[in-house]
């Protein structure tokens, strides 16, 4: 199979992005919430010109037999790409007009120097005077830009400019306006209204806002399967280029001459140049002050639920040990997984804590635990990612900090990520000493557990708590190659068994038998894997897949009873929380497999990072799980479909079928149980 028989990530991830500005415009979404859409769609936007566009501009400039190892033109890419960002971008700035709009319905205003009041100019006119004009320093042209601050160009007569940064690192974005209603401004307004105070000697014609995005780091090693070739790269470029400038972000309105001048300044290509509204950096909407009074424009709370048993247990360890427990993010509490560490940081029982930090937060109950069970002399091992992208130097503050109070803190290894999400903890009950598991699709971030959606699996399953010590052995470089009875473990096992599982499925599907594969992930790249589905539904395997991020399999249809070959029925669910948990359930002739875990069908997580998958052994929690994925499967509110021509139209609802909203309808199911069992 040729590689022009799979989507290219790159391009298909922007239809993603594509997803979430849908959710904004969405008049579904309440308005206060379609904001947080528009900032999600501007920070993802973002990061991709930052890793993603950088890295195909560095691409550009190898030698060409090199490029052609890569399969793709990285100059046709690239300009395809800025095709669809700029159309976005149009998109973009229409929903944004029409939510402002919309929000004055509400008397909730953004006003700006063409509309501000009297008294609005005065008030502002002493808030720069009093905080924030020494905070403002001007700069003549050739200013190194910082990646993603916020500036205004000034123009001045005879083509001159200045330069002003934002200072917005110790301010809200947004200013509290007096007025009647809810009135508010852009602090970038607050500027233009005093510029002159700022600039008393020269003539200020206009202001214009501008945002310069850098190379984040190339991670050519965590994306690319070749890894002699990703070796020649690097020696073939003379310098990484790291913070090379990647897209300079600039209002629309700004006359030619200043945008030539600020483009031969800063050495920058026609292509980096991309134009936009008045004001950059729209992800700062996630701050936007809510007014008392507008909770009707809001998502109603859903306080998360407590766990039917780990929430009520008198002791974890009994409950764990008794029987598997399943919890569900964020429609459960995170405070079940901080209790298991806080219980083992204080159990006198316990000898040993070991777990995995991808993604810590700044300060959380969690790293508490970990201090509280060193100063109770417990032996903890912990294996932080200091490649864990924009988290970096937050992970290592954590990891030295361990380290200082007695942790055994092993950092990444190189050209291999740890993106597992596990922890054991290690108990002497009687003459025996027994091991108590956590195995996760989401970080141990109790910030992100209320808007990831996510499930973790606490075991004291004898074969998974032995093949989890082999894994953390192979972590503090004890062992090489783990021997693993129940869990899949990359980049030792997962991909050949994923591929094992299919084919039996493929086997199956020939000798006339049911045959079937569900799986839900974040995103579909692996070429291998795209292959084995190809073959598996061209064998009559019944497969279904849910797809949150890109997709790379190119032959999906918009119609999940076509029949057709190739076709698989593929779909995407954007909703108030974000989709991140990794389930995978198999046939299997009738005996059902079911495995949840940290990795996607990337080729990274399968051959190039530490990832762990575990079987769902407990009769009682896979119905539960699967009844959890069935009605994801079936969500016909916020579900979209991936087909061949990018549409991300609507999963449509059938006459005579009940409305499924898969995340309120996942909410209800646990609050019901929950109900039933208490």
């Amino acid at each position: 199979m040729k590689k022009d028989y799979l989507k290219h990530r790159d391009i298909n991830w922007l239809y993603f992005n594509e997803r979430v500005l849908l959710e904004a415009k969405s008049k579904d979404t309440p308005l206060l919430e379609r904001l947080k859409f528009l900032a999600i769609f501007s920070s993802n936007l973002d990061e991709y010109f930052k890793v993603r566009v950088s890295q195909l501009r560095q691409i550009k400039q190898l030698d060409k037999k090199l490029r052609k190892k890569l399969i793709f033109k990285a100059n046709s890419t690239l300009k395809h790409i800025l095709n669809i960002i700029n159309e976005q971008q149009v998109q973009f700035g229409n929903v944004i007009a029409a939510t402002l709009a919309e929000l004055e319905e509400h008397d909730i205003y953004i006003r700006n120097t063409s509309n501000f009041t009297d008294v609005q100019k005065k008030f502002l006119e002493q808030l720069f005077d009093e905080s924030i004009k020494d905070a403002c320093e001007v700069h003549k042209e050739h200013l190194e830009l910082t990646d993603g601050a916020l500036y205004l160009a000034i123009s001045h007569p005879d083509n001159e400019y200045s330069i002003v940064e934002i200072p917005i690192k110790n301010q809200n974005r947004f200013i509290t306006l007096p007025g009647n209603g809810h009135q508010f401004c852009f602090i970038d307004d607050v500027i233009r209204l005093n510029i002159k105070k700022l600039i008393p000697n020269k003539v200020v014609v206009d202001c214009y806002s501008i945002k310069l995005s850098r190379d984040a780091e190339l991670y050519l090693d965590d994306d690319y399967s070749d890894i002699e070739l990703v070796e020649k790269i690097y020696n073939s470029l003379d310098k990484r280029l790291s913070g090379q400038a990647t897209r300079l972000l600039y209002d629309e309105s700004m006359p030619i001459w200043l945008v030539d001048s600020l483009k031969q300044d800063f050495k920058l290509g026609e292509v980096d140049l991309s134009p936009g509204g008045a004001y950059h950096n729209l992800s700062d909407f996630f701050s936007f002050p809510l007014p008392k009074g507008t909770e009707h424009l809001q998502y109603q709370e859903k306080q998360a639920l407590p766990h039917p048993e780990l929430s009520f247990s008198e002791n974890i360890f009994d409950s764990i040990a008794k029987k598997d427990q399943l919890v569900h993010f964020p429609y459960q509490d995170f405070k079940v997984v901080e209790e298991f560490l806080s219980t083992a940081a204080t159990d006198p029982q316990v000898s040993a804590i070991k777990m995995t930090i991808y993604r810590i937060a700044k300060s959380s109950s969690l790293a508490d635990a970990i201090l509280t069970a060193l100063d109770n002399n417990k032996k903890v091992t912990l294996f932080v990612e200091a490649q864990a992208r924009f988290d970096e130097a937050n992970n290592i503050k954590w990891g030295r900090i361990f380290e200082e109070k007695g942790a055994k803190v092993i950092f990444s290894i190189p050209q291999v990520k740890v993106h597992s999400k596990i922890a054991m903890i290690y108990r002497t009950e009687g003459a025996y000493e027994k091991r108590y598991a956590y195995i996760g699709t989401g970080n141990f971030n109790a910030k992100t557990s209320k808007i990831y959606c996510d499930h973790g699996l606490f075991t004291a399953n004898k074969k998974i708590t032995k093949d989890l010590g082999q894994v953390f052995q192979v972590l503090e470089r004890k062992l090489i190659v783990p021997k693993l009875k129940r869990l899949m473990v990359s980049p030792f096992t997962t991909r050949i068994t994923f591929l094992n599982l299919i084919q039996n499925e493929i086997n199956a599907a020939l000798e006339g038998k049911k045959a079937a594969i569900t799986a839900k992930m974040n995103s579909l790249e692996d070429s291998d894997m795209i292959k084995a589905l190809y073959r598996a539904v061209n064998a009559g395997v019944e497969v279904r897949l849910i797809v949150r991020g890109f997709c790379c399999y190119l032959k999906a249809n918009n119609d999940p009873n076509a029949g057709m070959k190739d076709n698989i029925f593929i779909t995407s669910i954007i909703d108030r929380y974000l989709e991140h948990g990794r389930i995978y359930l198999f046939e299997n002739g009738g005996n059902e497999l079911m495995y949840i875990g940290s990795a996607d069908w990337m080729t990274r997580n399968l051959d190039r990072r530490i990832e762990v998958l575990t079987p769902i052994l407990d009769k009682d929690i896979f119905e539960e799980l699967r009844h959890i994925l069935n009605l994801q499967l079936n969500d016909n509110q916020k579900a979209r479909v991936l087909d061949l021509e990018n549409s991300n139209r609507k999963v449509i609802q059938k006459e005579g079928d009940k409305a499924i909203r898969s995340q309120y309808a996942i909410y209800d199911y646990l609050k019901n149980k929950l109900d039933e069992n208490r």
